[in-house]
């Protein structure tokens, strides 16, 4: 089974910053394409934003010119770097590693943004 571990969530006033991690095995990120997600409470999942293995980014209009997503191979680690946080970016956060028609994802990290 493959692990993607995930950290740095928590609670932060809007306005504020924070920075998830995501480690995935070395055999996964090198291949796969790296992705951020979240679930707000009673919502569907939404794609936040993604990075190829060529570093190629995508980000949700919600989180243009907030959120950056990075990728360090020397660490097998995805970043997604937030600023500017508002209430509505308040959600659980799940790492995603895709590859044609598999998918892996971590266990999600609790991003609350008070107002």
């Amino acid at each position: 089974q493959v692990q993607l571990v995930e950290s740095g969530g928590g609670l932060v006033q809007a306005g504020g910053s924070l920075r998830l991690s995501c480690a995935a095995p070395g055999s996964i990120f090198s291949i796969f394409a790296m992705g951020w997600y979240r679930q707000a409470p009673g919502k569907q999942r939404e794609l936040v934003g993604t990075i190829t293995t060529g570093g190629n980014r995508y980000y949700a209009d919600s989180v243009k010119g907030r959120f950056t997503i990075s990728r360090d191979n020397a660490k097998n680690t995805v970043y997604l770097q937030m600023n500017s946080l508002r209430p509505e970016d308040t959600a659980v956060y799940y790492c995603n590693a895709a590859r044609a028609s598999v998918s892996f994802w971590g266990q999600g990290t609790q991003v609350t943004v008070s107002s």
